[in-house]
């Protein structure tokens, strides 16, 4: 007879992935452009659910790792849609609209929020595929409003998150009750104060009161991104359609006031 030798393996584990897109139906039907407002309240209504999803997962996580050593890495996010009409379905070609530089904005705030457990987040994927960054066609380049979204969030990296306190209020469509208003704050390396706010509504703009505790702050200013539609696209043709523009408050009172567009997307930098 044989004897067997008994062994114990153990491993390191540096993180956990999760993937979860916002898809809605499977296989994916929603279209991403030419959609309208039905569409846009369902697509970012569902996208709201990372925030429980990511809830879920770190509960559990926290039970056996209480003291957060393995990340959570949501390696693999964003709008997954019908691929466009004339593309092979294999190649997941879709378009890039308003709608997504939202829902693009919506979760890099959860990502945020949990970023004590959440240490990695990706966006699937970077250029023609799914939610991209960057659309080509041969020697032509577009950038889409999901890019532009990522470039304004730049001054948040590797910067330290300042809790905020807003009344979120609510939009309406059908069915669909979502946060009307959704918003993050860092202190950038240099000191510097960034805010950024989601105005979901597609319709009424929102004026917000900004209030930095502790300090009277004195004028802010960046870049906001919104459209004409909610289905808006940059195209080879029109490149231009979705991109960001100033904006800066005023100062009134010892607050600031900033003017919010509809279906927009807001980053500025606070002057104390």
């Amino acid at each position: 007879m044989k004897a067997y030798q008994q062994h114990t393996w153990s491993w390191d584990i540096n993180g956990l992935s999760m993937h979860s897109y916002t898809v809605v139906k499977w296989p994916p039907a929603f279209k991403s452009v030419g959609f309208g407002e039905d569409e846009y309240a369902q697509i970012l209504k569902t996208t709201l659910e990372m925030d429980d999803l990511i809830k879920k997962h770190s509960a559990i996580m926290d039970k056996y790792d209480p003291q957060k050593k393995v990340a959570l890495v949501v390696d693999e996010w964003g709008g997954w849609y019908a691929p466009l009409p004339d593309t092979n379905p294999g190649f997941l070609v879709q378009q890039n609209s308003l709608r997504d530089a939202i829902l693009a904005a919506l979760n890099i705030n959860i990502f945020a929020r949990h970023a004590d457990r959440v240490r990695g987040a990706n966006i699937a994927q970077m250029i023609n595929v799914l939610q991209a960054m960057i659309l080509t066609d041969h020697e032509k380049m577009v950038l889409t409003p999901t890019y532009y979204v990522y470039k304004m969030y730049v001054p948040f990296q590797d910067s330290t998150f300042v809790p905020v306190t807003f009344d979120a209020g609510s939009y309406k469509h059908g069915e669909f009750n979502l946060p009307r208003l959704d918003a993050m704050a860092v202190k950038s390396k240099d000191g510097k104060l960034w805010v950024e706010i989601t105005n979901v509504d597609p319709h009424q703009a929102a004026e917000v009161e900004l209030t930095v505790t502790g300090t009277n702050a004195k004028s802010a200013s960046g870049e906001t991104l919104t459209a004409p539609k909610v289905d808006s696209v940059n195209t080879f043709e029109a490149p231009n359609t979705v991109v960001p523009k100033p904006i800066s408050a005023r100062a009134q009172g010892g607050k600031l006031i900033l003017q919010l567009e509809p279906k927009s997307v807001t980053v500025v930098s606070v002057e104390q």
